[in-house]
C-alpha cells in the first residue's frame, strides 16, 4: 500500500491533528521510507534501536510505536540517535507514532482494549487533557482480588501491583494505562474506587490508601502494548497488510 495513502487514514483515523499531546510525542509518521509504500507493519511500544533492529529483521517497511522517536527531547543526531536513524534509512523502515491519539481512540487505545480484554464496557470517561478524556470508567460491581487476577490475566502473567486502598468489591473502575499513577486523586474526585493503570510515583501508593482507592498497577510498558497491537490488525483487517508485534519489554 502506499505510505502517503495509510499515514492520511490512520491521520484521520486517530485525529491527530485535534488532539493535543506532550510536546515531543510528535504524533504521526516521523521518518518516511524511500520506496514510499507499505508490506509489512512491525509494531512495538517505543522506538529504540534495539526495537528498530528487530524491525528491520522482521521484515518491516512501516514502525508503529506509542513512543515515539523524539520521545526524550532535542538531541543531536549522534551515537544512538544517528544509529537508529541510519539503520532505519538503509533499512528502508518509516516509523509512525501514536501517543494520546492511541490512548484516547474509544475502539482502539490502550484503555478501551484493556477494558475489553478485562470484559468490560467504558460508560464515561476521566482524567481530562487539553478538551480529551484521557481515562475510561466502567460502573461494574465485582471482588477486587478477581478483578486483578483478570488484570494479571490479560497481561500475559506480568507482574501486577496491588495497593488494596478501596473497597474488596468494586463499583466504580477507571482505566489510564502507562504512568497515569500519580493522577490517583483525580481517580478519587471523578467517584472511582478502583484505579488501574501502569505505574505511578512511590507517593501514588500511599495516597491511594490515605483517600480509600484501590490502585492497580500492571506496568507501564505492559499496558501500552494493547493499542498498537489493536492498530496493527485495524490495517491489516482493512487493508490486508501483515503485522507482528515486536516484544521489548522494560519491566517498568
Amino acid at each position: 500500500m502506499n505510505l502517503a495513502d495509510l499515514v492520511s487514514h490512520l491521520d484521520t483515523e486517530l485525529r491527530i491533528a485535534e488532539i493535543a499531546d506532550y510536546s515531543n510525542a510528535l504524533n504521526g509518521l516521523q521518518l518516511e521510507n524511500r520506496k514510499g509504500e507499505v508490506t509489512k507493519i512491525v509494531a512495538a511500544v517505543d522506538a529504540t534501536l534495539p526495537v528498530i533492529k528487530k524491525a528491520v529483521a522482521a521484515g518491516a517497511d512501516l514502525l508503529i510505536v506509542h513512543h515515539g522517536l523524539f520521545w526524550t527531547g532535542l538531541q543531536t543526531w549522534t551515537g544512538p540517535v544517528f544509529q537508529k536513524i541510519q539503520v532505519a534509512l538503509d533499512a528502508g523502515l518509516a516509523v509512525y507514532s501514536a501517543h494520546l491519539p492511541l490512548d484516547v481512540h474509544p475502539a482502539l487505545g490502550n484503555n478501551a482494549q484493556i477494558a475489553q480484554a478485562l470484559g468490560l464496557t467504558p460508560t464515561g470517561g476521566f482524567l481530562e487533557y487539553k478538551c480529551n478524556a484521557v481515562g475510561v470508567t466502567m460502573n461494574h460491581e465485582m471482588p477486587l482480588d478477581d478483578l486483578v487476577a483478570k488484570f494479571q490475566s490479560v497481561l500475559g502473567g506480568s507482574p501486577v501491583h496491588v495497593c488494596p486502598g478501596g473497597p474488596k468489591r468494586t463499583r466504580k473502575i477507571g482505566i489510564s494505562s502507562g504512568g497515569s499513577g500519580s493522577e490517583v486523586a483525580t481517580a478519587a474526585k471523578a467517584g472511582i474506587d478502583t484505579f488501574i493503570t501502569g505505574e505511578g510515583p512511590h507517593w501514588s501508593y500511599t495516597l491511594a490508601e490515605e483517600i480509600g482507592v484501590n490502585l492497580i498497577y500492571g506496568g507501564h510498558y505492559a499496558t501500552e502494548t494493547f493499542g498498537v497491537k489493536a492498530l496493527s490488525a485495524y490495517i491489516e483487517q482493512k487493508f490486508g497488510i501483515p503485522w507482528e508485534f515486536v516484544d521489548h519489554p522494560t519491566g517498568l
